[in-house]
């Protein structure tokens, strides 16, 4: 896998620093169960509202179901198809808008959700994998597949696995990857105080 470690201001944890979205996976070498449960664990220890947990994972491993796993790639945008076909693992991200305790809205599920989910990316980092989030699928084909309750929201799909060959992606992805990683300045997104106030320049 390309190494992209981010160019920062100030200087931050080498984890969060080498985390990226790579779409070159090693399409020879699985993600074994312990490794798909330590993912699942450091999502599980995602800050939430009342503790409530709100998100839900649909593991996909081509390993241990491939039926699962093929109908997983079939939901995805196609483009998306082209490269995450090497992943091993397609995690499906699912999110319960209602509090557990009281049945009622529970507008920070979403937010939650998506902590939860950067957790499991940092933790394949963490263990040399590579995980690429994906709002590229077709929900309703996607809830029909896995017998998906309506009120349930589907967020993403996360394709994880090992470093592959650049020379096995397509031009336009083997660009992508080789790209440097660009963030807008702090300034632009970071106020003092005041909205619209930059904190540094």
């Amino acid at each position: 896998m390309t190494e992209k470690t981010a160019d920062t201001m100030a200087p931050i944890d080498p984890l969060i620093a080498s985390r990226w979205s790579p779409r070159a996976f090693d399409t020879q070498k699985a993600v074994d169960d312990e490794t798909v449960l330590s993912l699942l664990e450091a999502a599980r220890w995602a800050p939430s509202c009342f503790g409530d947990e709100p998100w839900r994972f649909v593991v996909c491993n081509r390993a241990t179901d491939e039926t699962a796993w093929q109908t997983m790639l079939d939901c995805l945008a196609e483009k998306n198809q082209l490269w995450a076909a090497h992943a091993p693992l397609l995690v499906l991200v699912a999110s319960v808008p209602t509090f557990s305790h009281n049945g009622k809205p529970n507008r920070w599920s979403q937010y939650d959700t998506g902590a939860a989910s950067e957790n499991l990316c940092l933790q394949a980092t963490s263990l040399g994998l590579g995980a690429h989030q994906m709002g590229g699928f077709d929900v309703d084909k996607t809830r029909k597949a896995f017998g998906i309750p309506a009120e349930v929201e589907l967020m993403a799909v996360i394709a994880v696995g090992y470093p592959g060959k650049l020379e096995e992606l397509v031009e336009e992805f083997r660009t992508m990857e080789q790209a440097g990683r660009i963030r807008k300045p702090l300034g632009e997104e970071c106020f003092r105080g005041e909205w619209g106030k930059p904190l540094c320049g």
